[in-house]
């Protein structure tokens, strides 16, 4: 059997960040919230918590962390459990920040979202550490289902000044390779599959790194780089002329879904449902 007054310990450490407030928002002390972690790794034989700092938890202790938080979604379902369940969704910052934000507030409990690409969210889902994503792929993980969206749209875009200082002659490979360009992350591939659909080929791009979606917008529209911009976004923007269409007749299409464990889905239903709604005003069929 688990130790599930354990684990609850362990998933308000993770939640809060530390022991001290762990112990905060249990009402025990510190001291009873170490005994309770030492005790759930020594019956897990496993580490759950990297005391840091800063305190972090093992890949092993976010699973157990989710799994409390399924059961306490299935509880309050049956109007079983006082505590207020955590949903831990993956969720793309292109769609949190065009989209998807005002759906998320039909969620059945606490919010805890986890920001990664479309392309990647779906391996919170795999690894148990998420009960629902939104992502790109649309085979659905064991255990869950998959529900089509729609299409984002991308636009690769720039500042009038930024076109006509870096494509005067037009968007080359020559002009690519020393235009800056914009990307989200490490795992932000959009520039270079545009690119790739525009001239055959890869090209070597000179890059920021802007880790958020409106601060990527932002770069755009001060004529730092170009990049790739979610339609909903900028639409106002390209309407206003603040910013340009690279290739009008080239956009990018991601499709998404919304992949969700199938043991929750009753619970779940509400989100889905505010989920679906919002893609279908905001998404291209």
């Amino acid at each position: 059997m688990l130790d599930y007054p354990a684990i609850a310990a362990l998933a308000e450490i993770i939640r809060h960040g530390s022991f001290e407030a762990a112990a905060a928002a249990l009402h025990v002390t510190p001291s009873a919230v170490s005994q309770r972690i030492r005790s759930l790794e020594d019956r897990m034989g496993a580490i759950l918590i990297d005391r840091g700092p800063p305190v972090t938890a093992t890949e092993q202790g976010l699973r157990l962390a989710a799994h409390l938080d399924q059961v306490r979604l299935l509880e309050s379902g049956l109007a079983l459990s006082r505590n207020r369940p955590v949903l831990r969704l993956a969720v793309n910052a292109d769609s949190l920040a065009s989209w998807a934000m005002p759906a998320l507030a039909a969620a059945p409990g606490l919010l805890d979202l986890t920001i990664d690409d479309q392309d990647h969210a779906l391996d919170w889902l795999r690894g148990g550490m998420v009960v629902a994503a939104l992502t790109s792929d649309s085979r659905p993980v064991t255990g869950c289902d998959s529900l089509r969206l729609g299409t984002l749209r991308y636009r690769a875009v720039a500042s009038p000044g930024f076109a006509t200082r870096y494509f005067p002659a037009g968007v080359t490979a020559e002009t690519l390779s020393l235009a800056p360009s914009l990307c989200f992350n490490a795992k932000d591939a959009l520039q270079s599959r545009w690119v790739r659909a525009l001239i055959g080929r890869r090209v070597t791009l000179p890059m920021h790194r802007i880790p958020t979606a409106h601060g990527f917008a932002a770069a755009a529209r001060l004529g730092i780089g170009w990049g790739m911009n979610p339609e909903p976004m900028i639409r106002d923007d390209l309407d206003r002329g603040r910013l340009i269409d690279l290739a009008p007749d080239l956009p990018l299409d991601v499709p998404l879904y919304w992949q969700f464990s199938r043991i929750t889905a009753l619970a779940l239903a509400p989100l889905t449902q505010a989920i679906e709604k919002a893609a279908k005003a905001a998404l291209l069929p």
